[in-house]
């Protein structure tokens, strides 16, 4: 692979924008979310777009979401904010001679022969002060594209990226004739604590713990430390033909997310070999946008995720029928109401208020990431799940 171009992109705007310049404090969502850059690659065969073109509809896009050609910073007294500065955002572009996209599509183009890491942009070491949206185009001796992006999680998550994305992918189509979206960015609007604050769950142990010490009463979790180079990804596909008869085997009304996590949980948990009485856990996102109250606009940019944990001991997962599983699984994700969700903002409100809280959430947050680098866990997370 050989870079060709490495570049810092800024939108340009006909008109003054009301964030232009602005220090958005960062809300009580964005501080739960992971402290780290959220890769993402996409493939695309021959014939693709010029990378001219994705260029220009990527700053047509941006344009839209301002956050992401700013940058993380810190206040006087310690707080990250993002700037709403238009340094822009990085762009990398490399080609390889000496190979068809092809070559590094496996298993019929579901997954990727080669490492990844090196189809995105390297992950900043600091994150303070590095462009927030990062993006590699990867241009092949067959004209096949890879373009692999890497965006820091307190701007967003992967429902606002999911809508970034589909936005720069039309930006690209249309050309001049896009028309850009609008959508809600008011992070301060999605956070408002009750006066005075009323927190009525144990936030710091559910969010900032990973929901660990609380499923344990507050204690060490049982799980034993497993170091990285054991753990490994694999990737499975699952057909149509499969998942309707999990689907049939659940009965009534089930989405594919529940009724494959019911499976992957108990597939897992068997080969786990557990002690029965031992509790296992799964870890689902939950987008509170439609579930706070008043509910957030579904377009709103930014960080608006909480977590589910379906838990439940080893003898009696495996001895379900995947109907209870998968009723285990939609009971936790509905606790996360609009009651709950209140609860959180409050958390954050009257950590705020308590002086330091919210260098106290940062790290809390900076705690849980490093923990989990380091050792297995039952939780299976899916990012993208906006409903159960």
């Amino acid at each position: 692979m050989k870079i060709t171009s490495t570049a810092m992109l800024a939108p340009v705007y006909g008109t003054p924008y009301p964030l232009a310049g602005a220090e958005v404090q960062l809300t009580v969502f964005d501080r739960a979310a992971f402290d780290l850059y959220v890769p993402s690659v996409l493939a695309y065969r021959a014939p693709a777009p010029s990378n001219e073109a994705i260029k220009e509809g990527l700053l047509r896009a941006v344009a839209a979401y301002p956050h992401l050609a700013g940058r993380l910073a810190v206040d006087r007294h310690g707080r990250r904010f993002l700037h709403v500065n238009d340094q822009g955002v990085l762009v990398v572009e490399a080609t390889v001679d000496g190979a068809d996209l092809d070559d590094v599509l496996a298993n019929s183009g579901r997954a990727m022969a080669t490492d990844v890491a090196d189809l995105y942009p390297a992950l900043p070491e600091d994150n303070v002060g590095a462009a927030l949206l990062q993006v590699k185009l990867v241009r092949y001796r067959c004209g096949g594209l890879v373009v692999g992006s890497i965006c820091h999680h307190h701007t967003a998550d992967g429902h606002s990226m999911s809508a970034f994305f589909t936005a720069w992918a039309t930006a690209v189509r249309e050309g001049e004739g896009f028309t850009a979206p609008t959508p809600f960015l008011d992070r301060a609007a999605t956070a408002v604590p009750r006066t005075p604050p009323a927190p009525a769950f144990d936030h710091r142990s559910i969010e900032f713990d990973g929901g660990e010490a609380a499923a344990a009463g507050g204690g060490r979790s049982s799980y034993a430390a497993v170091s990285l180079d054991k753990i490994k990804d694999l990737t499975v596909h699952f057909t149509a033909e499969f998942v309707g008869e999990l689907k049939a085997r659940a009965g009534g009304r089930c989405s594919t997310f529940q009724c494959l996590l019911a499976h992957v949980w108990k597939k897992i948990t068997a080969a786990r070999d557990l002690s029965p009485e031992e509790f296992t856990q799964v870890r689902v996102a939950v987008n509170c946008r439609g579930r706070a109250n008043p509910p957030v606009p579904m377009d709103f940019f930014g960080n608006m995720v909480l977590w589910a944990f379906p838990r439940m001991r080893a003898r009696e997962l495996l001895r379900a029928t995947y109907g209870a599983v998968v009723g285990a699984i939609h009971d936790a994700v509905a606790r996360v109401d609009g009651e709950y969700i209140q609860s959180f903002v409050d958390f954050g409100g009257a950590a705020a208020a308590g002086g330091g809280g919210e260098r106290r959430q940062a790290a809390g947050v900076r705690w849980r990431c490093a923990r989990r680098r380091g050792r297995s866990t039952t939780a299976t997370r899916s990012p993208g799940c906006t409903r159960c």
